[in-house]
């Protein structure tokens, strides 16, 4: 059987998923966007903003794609959204880029129950409600990647949220980019987003 020729696909859909208090406006959304609109303008680019309750967050996201292509479209995910991001392409079949990706997201957020608000505007508030942590329990994959292939993960050593061991460990399989210092934020993102973008094939 001849080998599938993975080197001319392009991607033609791109999904962006943004973290637990962030939004479409966070550094790293903004900057996938410009590029998007300098680099790829035929790209289908969308960065929703996000409800509080995962439930709601995986739906939204699913209708979102329900139309996609699922042999040209992929997913970036940062954080929670990197979590939700594994989930989709479980689901899906399709290739992921994380960005410092939440594993347990269930009893990290567990701390944050009540009022929050966005880091990039904090006239924006939400309410983290405990049944959400239930829910996050409910969308946590059990067992191993499928085809870890379609994975790469960035990962921060120098984060200063999440534990980058356990991000090691959960994508041990898939390609793993790891950063000794950097940030959770990924303040260091312009240096390899060339090669972010070389993987998702756009």
């Amino acid at each position: 059987m001849a080998p599938e020729k993975t080197s001319t696909k392009t991607t033609t859909h791109l999904l962006y998923l943004h973290g637990f208090r962030s939004s479409p406006l966070s550094a790293k959304a903004r900057r996938m966007a410009a590029w998007v609109a300098e680099r790829r303008p035929d790209l289908r680019f969308a960065c929703p903003q996000l409800p509080p309750s995962p439930a709601e967050a995986i739906a939204l996201a699913e209708s979102l794609v329900a139309d996609w292509p699922r042999e040209s479209m992929a997913l970036m995910g940062s954080s929670l959204g990197g979590f939700y991001a594994t989930l989709l392409a479980e689901r899906l079949g399709v290739p992921a880029v994380l960005l410092n990706p939440a594993v347990d997201p269930a009893g990290d957020l567990a701390a944050y129950l009540g009022e929050q608000s966005c880091w990039q505007d904090p006239s924006q508030h939400f309410y983290f409600r405990p049944e959400f942590v239930g829910e996050l329990r409910a969308l946590t994959l059990d067992g191993p990647l499928t085809r870890p292939e379609r994975y790469l993960a960035v990962i921060a050593k120098g984060d200063e949220v999440l534990d980058w061991r356990e991000m090691q460990a959960r994508y041990a399989a898939a390609r793993i980019k790891l950063l000794e210092g950097s940030d959770h934020g990924l303040s260091d993102f312009d240096d390899y987003l060339h090669e972010l973008t070389d993987f998702l094939q756009l």
